[in-house]
């Protein structure tokens, strides 16, 4: 641009001199000469013009030029300044936050499909940010809203029907007989542990007449030896009869819960116990913080493999998100707080670091740099300045013939 401003002006100085030597080669050669003779000088004040911003014109001297690189110090003051009142102030970034719904974007990222590569380019986008965000968020306020939409959820939940299918799901898959053949091969070891407990209990109830002659002794070891035996029995028949009743019981109970709410009572009475016990806030508490912490863990090193529970975690928690508009208000509410804090407590180094930025720069350096930015401008400049003096030439000389 600077190339084509240029050969603008060397074309109308050449324009002027062939108008000089040959005026009378046409009628209308004096309006040339005139556009020329402006255009000349209207490129040549705009070049000095340009010229003067960055650097002295032609070398020399001459006072109120080469303004910016005399003047970084007092431009880098000014940008900072104008950094600090209109941008890094509490109240400019709270008010720009206030339409910004970043739990929205978030909810939107979470739930997309990500490729190897996407997730490898997570590394380099949003998930780092998150990753930041999760940390630094209100832990604790955080920690109740999990602790509180998990309780809701588990209150409005009936317990009864999901305890009748993992009931008729143990029975179907006989997930039950290795717990009965626990319970059997208890009975059997506190049978042989607690033989003198068993004597002892029959012989109180025994009357003293029939202890004489040993009878609490015989029934003690009767019951002993049935005991014993019915537990041997059932031990090793997979198919006894009392196998047999207990999976009926468990089966009915199982109905009964489904049906009879004198039934269901007792395990919604439990879970009321359960959910009201401090036990289970700390215990969700536990979960949610390490879940927290495994999931900024991998956000931020952007290790999320396809298809991985981290990934279908994440993209439930997309899900909770677009759905809880509570939750994004509450997310979007201390994210802002986060960022008003940073400006409030970092704001005047931020400022500070623009300053001595710039001011460290050598004056080459803050003229490259903004003439770079502004440059095609500043050519249109010359060239513009170029063309309308060479209208105005024009102008004048209309107006000197015309009078």
């Amino acid at each position: 641009m600077r190339l084509a401003a240029t050969a603008l002006l060397v074309l109308m100085a050449g324009v002027f001199v062939a108008s000089l030597r040959w005026p009378d080669v046409h009628p209308a050669m004096p309006w040339v000469q005139a556009f020329a003779e402006a255009a000349m000088v209207g490129g040549l004040a705009d070049w000095f013009a340009v010229t003067a911003l960055f650097r002295h014109p032609l070398g020399l001297p001459i006072p109120h030029t080469a303004i910016i690189p005399a003047n970084k110090d007092r431009i880098g003051d000014s940008l900072a300044a104008f950094l600090k009142d209109n941008f890094l102030t509490p109240v400019v970034v709270a008010r720009r936050l206030e339409d910004v719904d970043l739990a929205a974007a978030a909810a939107r990222w979470l739930q997309a499909e990500r490729s190897g590569a996407a997730s490898s380019s997570g590394k380099r986008g949003l998930g780092p940010l998150l990753a930041r965000i999760i940390e630094a968020l209100d832990q604790p306020a955080i920690g109740d809203l999990v602790r509180t939409a998990a309780t809701e959820r588990l209150r409005a939940m009936a317990l009864s029907p999901v305890v009748a299918d993992a009931v008729d799901a143990t029975l179907a898959k006989r997930r039950h007989e290795p717990l009965v053949d626990a319970a059997v091969n208890w009975g059997l070891r506190t049978l042989d542990d607690q033989q003198s407990s068993i004597r002892a209990i029959v012989s109180d109830q025994t009357n003293w007449l029939l202890r004489l002659v040993n009878v609490d002794d015989r029934v003690s070891s009767s019951l002993i030896k049935g005991l014993r035996k019915l537990l041997w029995e059932i031990s090793q028949d997979p198919h006894h009869p009392l196998r047999d009743k207990l999976e009926t019981a468990l089966a009915t109970w199982a109905f009964d819960l489904r049906h009879f709410p004198e039934t269901q009572a007792p395990v919604e009475a439990f879970k009321t116990d359960l959910i009201a016990n401090p036990a289970l806030g700390q215990w969700l508490n536990g979960l949610w913080d390490s879940a927290r912490t495994a999931m900024a863990t991998k956000l931020a090193s952007g290790s999320i493999s396809p298809g991985s529970q981290l990934s279908a975690a994440l993209k439930a928690l997309g899900e909770r998100l677009e759905a809880d508009a509570p939750l994004r208000a509450a997310i979007n509410l201390h994210t802002r707080r986060i960022a008003v804090g940073l400006v409030r407590d970092y704001g005047d180094e931020i400022v500070r670091m623009v300053s001595d930025t710039v001011r460290s720069w050598d004056a080459r350096t803050v003229t490259e740099k903004l003439e770079t930015a502004v440059g095609r401008d500043l050519q249109f400049i010359r060239i513009n300045g170029t063309l309308i003096g060479g209208l105005i030439g024009l102008a004048i000389h209309a107006i000197a013939v015309l009078a």
